[in-house]
């Protein structure tokens, strides 16, 4: 971008501040991308990892050498090549020497270099000790053979590499991430020797696509040893893109009943993860844990022991609450950007990758085997000038003593040039032995046989090629080791709802007829014997447990839902219900339910029609309810009733006329909502002169007895009692017996 530049009238130059301003932003963001924050395609470092690795090297501190105070290092990466803070460039350092940072750690450290729990612990460089590990052989091994360029350090008094030599695509298998301007980088680490099979056929099939590829690459491969959870698919576009996330997950095993914890997902702290569960253990959230304990010593670097309440828990639907609502599982954005070949920063996927760095490595090696080519050809010139002075040792001896400028006339009597009168000259005494003449040839005849091979690969394409692979596959060989990240199908994880994290205590919510509610815990509570306010008394009983809800039937056919937990004790005198719900105006409250979804309950009207609803048809999440049971003109709600048996129990009706039917339950029909169907025939009469309804409605099963009450008077009937009063659903059934027919109510024991 140009910028426009004016001279006022006493010479000064004057810009335009929006044009500088966007030239220096400019300025600063290819500096962060290409210089700080993006690594490169060919080595996979960034500048600071770069200088850090060469200024190790520059020491001597090989895999073989001494450890050296990391300070000495330190000191040597800022002040000849990177002019920046100690602390980040030592941050950096210790980055490449964590194995439970990088995959495969370029940095052997002795001392303090962190943890898992706290990777930031690390001791001071002046404390450290370091030296490069093996794996930097894989870096640095071919940098003095001609194979980069190089360039001037920040001040201009030594040079620097460009790039590495890399003989592996460590871009992949360390991975890195960083934030440049208005860019990003998120790479995750691989296993070596899936990349380097990856790298093979691609090589040998230039044609090979993505999904060749991952029969090679299965997918990302932390240090650590969580498994990665992520669908085949995700991971398919992951690499198809260049661009995704990767989900992984604890391990875990149970061990004498205690759930155990053996590997976390990268870079999650231990620490963190049992200050998450205890945070959910003192808020109780996690009633179904006891004890959480931390084992983890050198011998287990991970172990985090949960001890549930019982063995009667779910192990691994509590696994899957911690997955949901804490680090034992992790998110991890996934963007291959980094800077290419050509300087420029680029999201790529994985073919486009790895065929840029196998053009990367093609040309490395070809420069590498080319510079080797020159130094034969060089060396075999210098040894045929050095032939002909040993066959000619006499007169060049003669030479040298006589002529105050032997090198001319060693060049023009001999016909040789001047890199070869020169290296004549320079021959010490004891060259000139009769066995240096075998020498000589013995050498000119290994490095013809070497000349010839290199120039056959040089113009070989394919053997070029070959020497490539075969390279691959010893690094491979030399530096690979099994895959630590298992990739496996597992289970959404999914928190605890508020009602699964209650303990399921057993409760009896009672309601009067005035609409008041409250709970008792147990199911042994006598509700007419609790305490009610004045003019008020016990109207109905549900007994079910502390995580289900209690169902409140109305008296216009309407279902209202409360978490049962949450009404309040029966050692008072609970609360009205209408400071909860908001039903039609004037109705009342006729009957309470509580169960499991499953549960099926009779639903009735007065009318004489009746179904069996679920008790999930029931539940309602507004407060105004839902509709339920469709009455009939005038009609009204009977109390609901708890089905134990739909398919043997038998359904009994009784009307204030006192005709008694009885029929299979089965004969109902199972409805969400409704009317229902006729359970026992009344002539239909206007709504104004009602004249019989129903009065009692049970469900018997086949031990169960039946009480009927008529003022003082009481009769127990048993199943075999009924036969008289057994017909089709909808009959008008038979009379009871003289004195039983004003039926006041009915008990099924």
């Amino acid at each position: 971008m140009t910028q426009n530049i004016t001279v006022n009238e006493h010479g000064v130059e004057q810009i335009a501040l929006s044009s500088y301003s966007q030239q220096a932003y400019l300025n600063y963001s290819m500096y962060v991308i290409n210089d700080r924050a993006l690594p490169h395609i060919g080595d996979g470092l960034k500048p600071v990892q770069r200088r850090i690795v060469y200024a190790m090297s520059e020491l001597g501190l090989k895999s073989t050498a001494k450890f050296k105070k990391s300070a000495r290092t330190i000191g040597d990466v800022i002040g000849k090549f990177h002019p920046h803070g100690d602390s980040a460039c030592y941050e950096a350092m210790v980055l490449m020497a964590q194995p439970f940072s990088y995959r495969y750690p370029l940095v052997d450290g002795q001392g303090n270099w962190g943890s898992p729990d706290d990777p930031k612990s690390f001791a001071a460089m002046r404390y450290t000790e370091s030296k490069l590990r093996k794996y930097a052989d894989v870096l640095l091994s071919e940098l003095e053979q001609g194979t980069v360029e190089w360039k001037l350090n920040f001040d201009g008094t030594l040079e620097e590499p460009e790039i590495l030599p890399a003989r592996l695509p460590n871009v992949l298998l360390n991975g890195g991430s960083g934030i440049a301007v208005g860019m990003a980088t998120d790479i995750p680490p691989h296993n070596l020797r899936e990349v380097a099979s990856a790298c093979i056929h691609l090589l040998e099939s230039p044609s090979a696509t993505v999904a060749d590829l991952l029969t090679h690459i299965k997918g990302p491969d932390y240090p650590t040893a969580a498994d990665i959870i992520s669908s085949q698919n995700d991971i398919a576009s992951l690499y198809e893109t260049g661009k995704g996330s990767i989900k992984a997950r604890a391990v875990y095993h149970i061990e004498n009943g205690d759930i155990v914890i053996t590997a976390l997902p990268y870079q999650v702290s231990g620490a963190k993860v049992l200050e998450q569960i205890a945070a959910q253990m003192q808020k109780k959230k996690l009633p179904m844990v006891v004890d959480l304990r931390d084992e983890s010593d050198h011998e287990n670097p991970t172990r985090i022991v949960v001890v549930p309440r019982s063995n009667r828990i779910d192990t691994d639907a509590l696994m899957l609450h911690l997955f949901a609502s804490t680090d034992l599982e992790r998110n991890y954005r996934v963007n291959f950007n980094m800077i290419g070949t050509n300087g420029r920063p680029q999201v790529k996927d994985l073919r486009s990758l790895l065929k840029e760095w196998l053009e990367f490595r093609t040309e490395t090696v070809r420069r590498r085997l080319q510079n080797r080519l020159d130094r034969i050809l060089q060396r075999l010139h210098i040894l045929e000038g050095l032939l002909v002075a040993f066959l000619n040792i006499d007169e060049v001896i003669h030479i040298i003593r006589t002529e105050d400028k032997p090198r001319p006339v060693l060049m023009e009597r001999f016909g040789i040039s001047e890199v070869q009168a020169e290296s004549i000259l320079e021959l010490k005494l004891r060259h000139l032995a009769k066995l240096e003449e075998v020498k000589i040839r013995a050498e000119q005849s290994e490095l013809d046989a070497e000349r010839e091979k290199l120039e056959q690969i040089l113009g070989s394409a394919t053997r070029l090629k070959t020497l490539i692979r075969k390279e691959i596959a010893k690094d491979a060989e030399d530096f690979g080791d099994d895959r630590c990240s298992a990739i496996v199908q597992r289970e959404e994880a999914q928190a605890f709802s508020e009602t699964e994290l209650l303990s399921t205590e057993p409760l009896t919510v009672v309601l009067s007829e005035r609409g008041w509610a409250r709970t008792a815990k147990g199911h042994e509570v006598d509700p007419t014997a609790l305490q009610y306010k004045s003019g008020d008394a016990f109207k109905f009983a549900a007994k079910g447990r502390s995580n289900q809800n209690a169902i409140f039937i109305d008296s216009t056919g309407r279902s209202y839902s409360l978490p049962s937990h949450t009404l309040p004790s029966a050692r008072g005198q609970g609360e009205p219900l209408t400071g909860r719900i908001t039903p039609e105006s004037g109705a009342s409250f006729e009957g309470v339910l509580m169960g499991d979804d499953t549960q099926r309950v009779l639903l009735a009207s007065d009318a004489g029609y009746g179904f069996v609803a679920k008790i999930a048809d029931l539940q309602s999440k507004n407060k105004s309810g839902k509709s339920v049971l469709k009455l009939p003109t005038a009609s009204k709600v009977l109390p609901p009733i708890v089905v134990n048996n739909y398919e043997e129990d038998l359904v009994v009706a009784i009307t204030n006329e006192g005709r008694m039917l009885s029929f299979p339950l089965s004969e109902l029909p199972e409805l969400s909502r409704g009317k229902g169907n006729k359970v026992i025939s009344i002539p239909s009469a206007r709504a104004s002169d009602r004249i019989e309804f129903v009065v009692a409605l049970c469900v018997l099963g086949e031990k169960d007895t039946l009480t009927i009450h008529a003022g003082r008077r009481y009769l127990n009937m048993k199943i075999s009692d009924l036969e008289h009063y057994r017909g089709e659903r909808g009959r008008r059934g038979n009379k009871l017996p003289r004195g039983f027919q004003n039926v006041d109510r009915v008990e099924v024991t």
